[in-house]
């Protein structure tokens, strides 16, 4: 009898533990499948905001240099909430902390779409005015001495009835503001989101749920360039306008895809995504097995306790802030920790530079459109990216690199991947013919300066407006700004097929063939710039791969030359430095620059300039590498710099790093990478 109420009391006592066990993981799994929808939808809006800063440039009718605000603006979002989120995360729920800033992650990328729906109608041509539903009313001007008065302003009846209004306007604050948004919701995913996973993972098991994580994650940057390429096929006000009345082409510097479809999908992900952490607890209860024994105290000595805590707590806040000023101090007179902060601050800026103008680099330079180079690169990028990363740990755990050995990897990737960045000076294209731009309106010389060219006496008498641009393409390769300056003076078709003929310009520039008619939109680059673009993206290929190889190692450096208890402050503060000198600032003067080449800038009702419709393609070339060049150049001299000063101070020591040691630089090395996402997002172009 006593046998048998022994054996239920065990049984009794096993029963909580099992539901106990039951619940720990149920709350564990729901946690990690929430967290890998957030990163999907992190990763999905930041590619999605890359690959569709070209399209709000020309949606806005705004400069580069404005676009790199905008994007610089996730950066600073992000940095106005980090440190509250860093020291107050941990003590506060952190599942409801990272479900508010998914939500409000989510509510940014909406706020990022909706001045599309306040604009009305894109006007991609300052003689077509578009109703809704219906056909649009085209006015393109041919050479005649009586000119449509479409040309010479808006139509008074379309205005009035409120069918067009300006696209050159300050909504594009709304998209900062939206991006700014995102920037603060995506601050808690990673800190607080890895930590909570780290605590209540099982024993020996947060690597295996961390590498899952990441590799689920990778689904975000899959669904972003897929999603970017879609988006980017369809024209901007698709389900608003008769689209068979639309003229221009994805391939023309004027065409504005529906990039605002994209920040929605991203915007509703992210606020689901935010659902479940709501119905977390603040912590889980791990099974009994893996718990230390604890023993309740009396609640008068548990309320004791608690005043001594409260009251050391008060006495400790200046040595604590005594203490951070020290261990800053510190890792700011460690030589090593402030040239390796210094070379990868200049080289991340390179990295952030190029990834956010690569997209317009390609589509200018070789012809493509959007939706082909969303496509491009993510083909390229991630498959690489990974197989870099991938094989630059495996070289430092195959070959159990000490410190320096680290430092000369990551100097030797570095320096490969400069001499393939060289190969890109020799794949930029000649300038496009353009009459007016590159040759004079007859297309028989070369101009001097693309300002202010003046007219020839095939269309002198034309009385054409100069700010217009209506490009068409002759049989001859030469590209006109307008069927007006060309000298056209009749036209057949209609839309995207339409033919002009009796060209002046062009007869007299192709007299042996006598052809004097052009069709609409810009001539296509010639045989040797499509070759030349083939040649291009295997470079970019072994680029990536040569930057992705050193990652691991340099990340390493940056907590492996100060001492352990020092490690994550000076990730903490690599991480600021970076977002602050690096993500922000970086994209702003690489727009500044690539302004200056532009050739013919878009003119808004107000008169003032908008967005760029042709640049200066070997200007362009040179001034988006030589940029690039001008930063790498000196992040090499510094890794000398660094591996010199290292071999001095460890000269003698077996630095060699153990498995075990190789392992817990590894786990660490996740922090870095998380801590800054944008650079883990570009440090790869």
């Amino acid at each position: 009898m006593m046998a048998q109420n022994q054996h239920l009391n065990k049984t009794t006592e096993a029963q909580p533990s099992e539901k106990k066990k039951t619940r720990w993981c149920d709350g564990f799994k729901m946690f990690l499948a929430a967290l890998s929808l957030s990163f999907i939808s992190k990763a999905l809006s930041a590619v999605l905001m890359k690959s569709s800063l070209t399209q709000i440039e020309r949606r806005f009718d705004i400069s580069s240099s404005t676009v790199g605000l905008i994007d610089g603006s996730f950066e600073i979002g992000n940095l106005l909430v980090i440190v509250f989120v860093s020291y107050f995360g941990a003590k506060l729920h952190r599942p409801k902390l990272i479900g508010i800033g998914c939500f409000i992650m989510g509510l940014g990328s909406i706020l990022t779409a909706l001045p599309h729906f306040f604009m009305g109608y894109y006007r991609y041509s300052k003689d077509t005015f578009i109703s809704p539903l219906e056909n649009s009313t085209s006015g393109l001007s041919t050479c005649s001495n009586n000119q449509n008065l479409l040309l010479n302003g808006t139509s008074p009846e379309m205005v009035g009835k409120g069918w067009e209004k300006e696209s050159g306007s300050y909504m594009w604050i709304y998209v900062l503001m939206g991006n700014m948004l995102r920037g603060i919701g995506e601050t808690p995913i990673m800190p607080l989101g890895i930590s909570y996973l780290d605590d209540f993972a099982k024993e020996g098991h947060s690597s295996f749920y961390l590498g899952n994580l990441y590799a689920v994650g990778m689904i975000g940057p899959i669904l972003g360039f897929s999603l970017g390429s879609l988006f980017s096929k369809m024209y901007v006000d698709i389900g608003f306008v008769d689209l068979s009345t639309i003229r221009i082409t994805p391939k023309d510097s004027r065409w504005v895809g529906a990039w605002w479809l994209g920040f929605l999908v991203a915007g509703l992900i992210s606020i689901i995504s935010s659902i479940p952490f709501f119905f977390l607890p603040k912590s889980l209860d791990k099974p009994q097995k893996e718990r230390k024994a604890s023993v309740p105290l009396p609640v008068q000595k548990e309320e004791r306790s608690q005043m001594v805590n409260l009251t050391k707590d008060r006495q400790n806040v200046t040595k604590t802030v005594n203490g951070f000023i020290q261990s800053l101090k510190s890792i700011l007179t460690n030589p090593l920790y402030v040239i390796t902060l210094f070379l990868t601050l200049i080289q991340v800026s390179s990295y952030i530079g190029s990834f956010t103008y690569v997209f317009k680099y390609v589509e200018q330079q070789y012809g493509q459109s959007a939706s082909e180079t969303n496509i491009l690169f993510g083909f390229i990028t991630i498959p690489t990216f990974a197989t870099g990363i991938f094989s630059g740990g495996y070289i430092v755990r195959k070959f159990k690199l000490t410190l320096v050995g680290i430092a000369k990897l990551s100097f030797y990737t570095s320096a490969l991947a400069f001499l393939f960045h060289l190969l890109n000076f020799a794949l930029i294209c000649e300038n496009k013919s353009v009459a007016g731009l590159t040759l004079t309106y007859d297309g028989n010389n070369p101009l001097s300066s693309h300002i202010n060219a003046p007219l020839s006496y095939c269309n002198s008498d034309c009385n054409c407006d100069k700010s217009q641009w209506e490009p068409v393409c002759a049989d001859n390769g030469i590209t006109y700004l307008s069927p007006c300056l060309a000298g056209c003076k009749s036209s057949s078709g209609s839309k995207k097929s339409m033919v002009f003929h009796n060209c002046s310009c062009v007869e007299v520039n192709d007299f042996q063939t006598r052809n004097n008619s052009v069709k609409l939109g810009e001539c296509p680059r010639n045989d040797q710039c499509r070759r030349k673009f083939y040649i291009y993206i295997v470079v970019q290929i072994l680029i990536i791969f040569s930057s992705s190889l050193g990652t691991i190692s340099n990340m390493m450096l940056i907590f492996k030359n100060v001492q352990p208890e020092m490690k994550s402050l000076a990730v903490g503060f690599h991480s600021l430095t970076i977002r602050t000198l690096g993500g922000i600032p970086a994209p702003i003067y690489f727009g500044a620059l690539i302004d200056r080449t532009c050739m013919k800038w878009s003119i808004n009702n107000s008169g003032k300039q908008g967005s760029c419709r042709i640049y200066n393609s070997t200007l362009y070339g040179n001034t988006f590498f030589g940029l690039s060049t001008c930063l790498k150049l000196p992040a090499l001299v510094l890794y000398v710099v660094l591996i010199s000063a290292m071999k001095k101070k460890y000269q003698g020591k077996d630095n060699k790093a153990s498995e075990n040691e190789i392992k817990a630089m590894n786990e660490a090395n996740l922090e870095p990478i998380r801590g800054d996402d944008r650079v883990d997002r570009e440090t790869h172009i």
